[in-house]
């Protein structure tokens, strides 16, 4: 088996892009696949890559590539979540569907039009610019139809209070492209973009306990990695500065599902990201900077208003670059190829 190792400019590890055709569908019979190339990553001083992305040139005709996201666990090789979607592993797909041949060739101005099949979500990647094994993109997470910004709030209120052993906390439960918490930088002490880039170990913890009583709250699996959590300040106009937890430690910048959710938040009157943009007071509520201890992200959302509520048509997030790696030839699957088992009996025909 031929896959691809690929990684967007901020994500925390390298993506390995793999052949969905020659595999199983369900979440049952992939994982001891999954837990083969886990292992044999590890052979070959490549533990540390995370993300899988299982993608295929897509049957739907309005799109290019079907795209399953999985997470890989630090718990072992066998442990996995299939629940979310990660935005940087679709870039580095569509690096990888190029050198296969399965797009038009990338260059400026051309789209990979994306289905993910973890959550249903579309997902656009526009070229900005289109070199050998790397390029740089506008990526458009397109909502469906009559989207309601309310409706993204996972608990119906723009705004939760969560009691942790830490302490007391205010939080916003929000989900586009992927679901998180978003806590204010301040109540967790951090008065400045400098000490929020630079917390510790101590604002991790508090953090990790915010997100566990999120997932109490939501009801959720506590084995999952979702709902994420970010920090989020605003300490210049226009601006809002994140601090945000992956898998398996700080997160270097934001993921691009963050940047997503996060410019949704922001347009939902009454959440904690919101009202730091209003108290910038920020002409432009829907299109700002994101700042990371890892680089810069400019986001937009383009919003609709009608008479019966504010809906969300897309967002955008510009400013992406990835790279190829290259190929990684998964020996212990070379002559792997999924055959469907077939009932023994056929029925007659008429």
């Amino acid at each position: 088996m031929i896959a691809y190792l690929a990684q967007a400019v901020g994500s925390p590890t390298p993506t390995l892009v793999i052949d969905a055709g020659p595999l199983p569908t369900t979440e049952a019979l992939l994982r001891p696949v999954l837990t083969t190339v886990r292992r044999w990553l590890a052979d070959h001083d490549q533990a540390h890559v995370l993300k899988f992305a299982l993608v295929r040139p897509s049957e739907h005709p309005m799109f290019d590539l079907d795209y399953l996201f999985v997470q890989g666990l630090p718990d072992g090789p066998d442990q996995f979540d299939f629940a979310g979607s990660c935005g940087h592993s679709i870039l580095s797909s569509v690096l990888a569907a190029d050198t296969l041949g399965w797009l038009p060739r990338l260059a400026p101005g051309s789209r990979a039009r994306v289905r993910v099949l973890n959550n249903g979500d579309h997902v656009v990647c526009e070229v900005d610019e289109a070199r050998r094994g790397s390029g740089s993109f506008t990526v458009h997470f397109l909502q469906p139809a009559g989207t309601v910004l309310q409706r993204r709030l996972l608990t119906g209120e723009a705004s939760d209070t969560l009691v942790t052993p830490a302490g007391t906390y205010e939080v916003s439960l929000v989900t586009t492209g992927n679901p998180y918490v978003f806590v204010d930088a301040i109540s967790l002490g951090l008065t400045t973009r400098e000490a929020l880039f630079e917390a510790g170990d101590d604002t991790y913890r508090a953090m990790l306990m915010i997100r566990e009583a999120a997932i109490e709250l939501l009801g959720w699996p506590k084995e999952s990695v979702f709902p994420k959590i970010a920090a989020v300040g605003s300490y210049q106009p226009g601006r809002i500065a994140v601090r945000a937890i992956s898998v398996p430690s700080w997160h270097p910048t934001l993921a691009l599902t963050g940047a997503t959710c996060l410019a949704t938040a922001t347009a939902i009157e009454g959440t904690i990201p919101a009202r730091l943009l209003d108290a910038a007071a920020d002409d432009e509520r829907h299109a700002f900077t994101i700042d990371t201890p890892g680089g810069t992200t400019h986001v937009a959302a383009s919003l609709c208003s009608t008479a019966h509520a504010a809906t969300l048509d897309w967002v955008s997030v510009s400013g992406k670059h990835a790279h190829l790696h290259g190929p990684a030839k998964i020996t212990s699957l070379s002559d792997y190829a999924y055959q469907e088992e077939k009932p023994a009996w056929q029925p007659l025909s008429a």
